[in-house]
């Protein structure tokens, strides 16, 4: 038995002669190739993006002397000092100072153990660098207070181009009519290179707020707009999206322009929330509101004429103004037209077209269309279309009467000679006595 036990303690014994050391280690501070870093250093990576420390900035290709901050923290226990630091970027980056050039960056500040600090480049991008993600590395250069020499950190990172995102409002149609209601239709579009997303839409200085503002920038509060706030959501790079409102013009703002100010959040391509505020100005038109009555047939001169009379109900005169008759269905009457000139308010404008046929007159009912061709106060032509139903009487025919002419003229005629030769008789007799 005690053969036995010592011989399989000679064998434990020989095992480290014939096995190797075995060890287990973990890497970077995890388990195997762990994405955690979990090295201990005094300088520690936070971020890195274009702006400053106070805002990130859009930015596209072709930029030049961009701000990039790269941000750290002291994680160390001591104070540092010193601090500079030297930025590598890919091809299509390079130093404000011109290609070749390093990029440099120095601290204003001491950093305290425990707080942040940051570095900013300033770094040229090349036209054609695309929008997506980039890799960088930026190297720091420090020394802790009450101790001398430099110490180095090394920081890898990405960044990211964004691209720009540049918002631009207009209405779709500029001209708005008073004493009506409007729907319009307001044109949001995108007409950068990065996307934004949670885009809303707030009609600011609005009646409903009015009572919370001390003053009114524009006179928007004059109008009734039943809608004020519009959820747009995303609009991707060289898109748009489109908001309606319902807007009231009273009479007295004719002829005045109107200025909707909009208030845009949103958020950017950094995922930061944004507001800008944009303006949308409209032209307010009056109101023409015409209506054709009173149309009927009469006769002028032995000729039939179309009457009638047009009325303007609005608070703006039309202008240059033109009456045209024409056939509908069979009837034959021939297209005319009659200049009226101006079409003013709350006075009735006769007119009065010649009827003329297209081959033999037809006489009894003719459905015909009245066309009222006038502009209003922005030169625009508008037309305004009226069917009625008319009846031609047949001329009275005066041939088939007496002429009465033929019949006077012989007899005064007559009681003429007679009258010349009674006369002549009564100067003989007095010659001859």
């Amino acid at each position: 038995m005690i053969p036995k036990i010592l011989f399989i303690l000679f064998v434990i014994g020989l095992m480290p002669f014939v096995f190797e050391n075995s060890f287990a280690q973990i890497k970077s501070g995890g388990f195997g190739d762990s994405p955690f870093e979990r090295d201990y250093g005094d300088v520690k990576f936070l971020d890195a993006y274009f702006g400053t420390i106070n805002e990130k900035i859009e930015i596209d290709g072709g930029d030049s002397n961009v701000p990039f901050t790269v941000v750290f923290a002291n994680v160390g226990t001591q104070d540092i000092t010193g601090i500079r630091g030297q930025l590598s970027l890919p091809l299509g980056f390079s130093a404000s100072d011109g290609p070749g050039s390093i990029i440099f960056a120095d601290s204003d500040s001491n950093s305290l153990a425990g707080e942040n600090f940051h570095l900013t480049f300033f770094v040229n991008i090349d036209k054609n660098v695309k929008i997506q993600q980039y890799p960088g590395t930026a190297k720091v250069d420090y020394s802790r207070l009450r101790e001398s020499g430099v110490r180095t950190a090394f920081a890898d990172f990405n960044f990211k181009i964004t691209g720009d995102s540049v918002i631009n409002v207009k209405a779709q149609e500029p001209f708005l009519t008073s004493l009506k209601t409007n729907n319009v239709s307001i044109e949001i579009s995108n007409d950068g290179s990065a996307p934004i997303s949670g885009v809303d839409i707030v009609a600011t200085n609005t009646q409903t707020e009015l009572a919370s503002t001390s003053s009114s920038t524009t006179n928007v509060e004059n109008v009734v707009i039943l809608e004020s706030n519009w959820d747009v959501g995303q609009i991707n790079p060289k898109t748009s999206k489109y908001l309606t409102a319902t807007v009231y013009v009273p009479e007295g703002l004719k002829g005045d322009t109107l200025r909707i100010p909009l208030s845009i959040s949103y958020y950017n391509p950094h995922g930061d929330l944004k507001q800008i505020s944009k303006i949308v100005d409209f032209y307010i038109k009056g109101l023409i509101d015409l209506t054709v009555f009173n149309v009927e047939v009469i006769e002028l001169s032995g000729t039939q004429m179309v009457v009638g009379e047009i009325i303007n109900e609005g608070n703006q005169d039309g202008l240059f103004g033109f009456v045209t008759v024409e056939p509908r269905g069979d009837s034959n009457i021939v297209s005319n037209t009659q200049f009226i000139d101006e079409i003013e308010v709350d006075a009735p404008v006769p007119f009065n077209v010649p009827i003329e046929f297209d081959g033999e007159p037809k006489y009894g009912e003719h459905d015909i269309t009245i066309t009222v061709r006038y502009k209003d106060s922005t030169r625009d032509e508008i037309f305004l279309t009226h069917d009625a139903t008319i009846f031609v009487k047949e001329p009275t025919n005066d041939e088939d009467g007496p002429d009465f002419t033929m019949i006077i003229i012989p007899i005064a005629l007559a009681i003429g000679a007679g009258i010349y030769v009674i006369r002549r008789r009564k100067k003989a007799k007095i010659e001859a006595s």
